[in-house]
């Protein structure tokens, strides 16, 4: 018994010693090599992220006009209610009206009337007329269409453009969701 509380006295003594730093080893500097001669075909990531990215075949969206066409309605499980008549033409808004009902916070319009296209490429931006910081933006993700709305509160009725998401639009189908 007493050789045993002898070793936990030894044992919290030696926890409780100092140690004293080791130096920092420092690595020797490469020789500057012909980067051009040594690069392989696959680059070296530092990020983990990146890691996880570079083993999938992801390629960048094609930048071409947008081209869409829908006239849908769409009710969420939270009870979201979206009306959306659009149509753009190689990246020309024709036609936008858009109407976002929010059960319990209000609601959200929007109509082409109210705005001015001022770019098409790489998205369609809209910018209202009378509230310079209002901007509307459409653009292609894969097979769908996103419809986003910037600084837009005073298009809503009291707090709704808070709870204002994106409208989502199948290309091919016009289906909103």
């Amino acid at each position: 018994m007493w050789r045993r509380l002898l070793l936990v006295v030894v044992l919290a003594a030696a926890g409780c010693a100092e140690v004293e730093k080791q130096p920092e080893i420092v690595a020797a500097e490469e020789p500057v090599v012909d980067k051009s001669a040594t690069e392989s075909k696959e680059p070296k990531f530092k990020n983990s992220t990146l890691k996880y990215l570079a083993n999938r075949n992801l390629k960048p969206q094609p930048t071409r006009p947008l081209n869409v066409r829908s006239r849908c309605t769409h009710r969420d499980a939270i009870g979201t209610q979206t009306r959306l008549d659009l149509l753009v033409k190689e990246a020309q808004v024709k036609t936008f009206v858009a109407q976002v009902s929010m059960k319990g916070h209000g609601t959200c319009r929007f109509d082409l009337a109210d705005f001015e296209q001022v770019e098409k490429m790489p998205q369609a931006l809209l910018r209202h007329k009378k509230q310079s910081d209002c901007l509307v933006r459409m653009w292609e993700q894969g097979p769908k269409v996103t419809i986003a709305f910037n600084s837009c509160p005073k298009s809503c009725d009291g707090q709704a453009f808070d709870y204002l998401w994106p409208i989502m639009v199948e290309a091919k189908s016009g289906q909103c969701f």
